[in-house]
């Protein structure tokens, strides 16, 4: 496999109205892949769900290449334990399928955990996942964080929001602006450990010279419009200031929820 250049920077902050962060984000520059997961259930349990998918991730990926080792990442631990639930894929070409078992496998484990643990009955995460590989990319999605690329100087939102108020607006009930206010803006419909059933998007394409590619948590994009994130991000700052400047500008416009930012730049 010929990994493409890549660039890379995380930030994850608890904003100014949580007590605690329930994001997680993880990034593994030399297996060409990142994370971000933001959990619900409140308390431990969100933080605790957020964790498995960033561990089921790291672990499918190290199992694939045949090698098991503990991970720091910003603030999460990432613990890599012994089980026969992974499924191993060893062909380069198959990363998508990857992709795949790790959302399907952090569902099982989520779902399994809450059997045991039935006080953290509703914990679950979103999750985004993106991987590199040639001149490919693949990204899983579920939930309403989200994957922006810029390319060619304009801004695009790959993925589509799992939340009622993504579905209002596909039947033409609002319209985006009155989304961002709504009352239910935050009601999801689909997450990680939620249901039995994992029905993830997933998409890919081609990477270009230039590509930057943003993971984010749903408390950058509640709090700052798109076109605020197209100027920092097509801005001359460097990934760590870029970084930086989004989380500042989701507390500035009140932080109410963890933000959590994720860059990565094709050379």
């Amino acid at each position: 496999m010929v990994m493409a250049k890549i660039n890379y920077f995380g930030k994850t902050d608890s904003g100014l109205v949580r007590p605690n962060n329930e994001d997680t984000f993880l990034i593994k520059p030399g297996m060409g892949f990142c994370v971000v997961a933001d959990g619900m259930g409140g308390a431990a349990a969100g933080e605790l769900a957020s964790r498995i998918f960033a561990e089921t991730a790291l672990d499918v990926f190290l199992r694939a290449e045949g090698r098991f080792e503990t991970e720091i990442q910003g603030q999460t631990q990432i613990t890599i334990e012994n089980s026969d639930d992974v499924t191993i894929i060893r062909s380069e070409t198959e990363i998508p399928k990857r992709v795949q078992t790790i959302f399907t496998l952090a569902n099982k484990r989520i779902l399994d955990h809450v059997k045991k643990t039935p006080q953290h009955k509703g914990m679950g995460c979103t999750a985004e996942l993106i991987a590199f590989y040639d001149d490919n990319f693949v990204l899983g999605h579920l939930g309403d964080s989200r994957i922006y690329r810029i390319q060619n100087g304009k801004l695009k939102q790959l993925t589509k929001d799992h939340s009622l108020v993504q579905d209002q607006i596909d039947q033409g009930l609002i319209s985006p602006e009155e989304a961002r206010n709504h009352s239910l803006r935050n009601v999801i419909t689909r997450a990680v450990g939620i249901d039995k059933r994992c029905n993830i998007d997933m998409l890919g394409g081609k990477i270009s010279s230039g590509d930057l590619f943003l993971l984010c948590s749903d408390g950058l994009t509640d709090m700052v419009d798109d076109n605020l994130i197209y100027k920092v991000l097509s801005s001359s700052m460097d990934l760590s200031q870029k970084a930086e400047k989004l989380v500042e500008m989701a507390n500035s416009a009140g932080g109410r929820d963890n933000v959590t930012v994720v860059l990565a730049e094709i050379l």
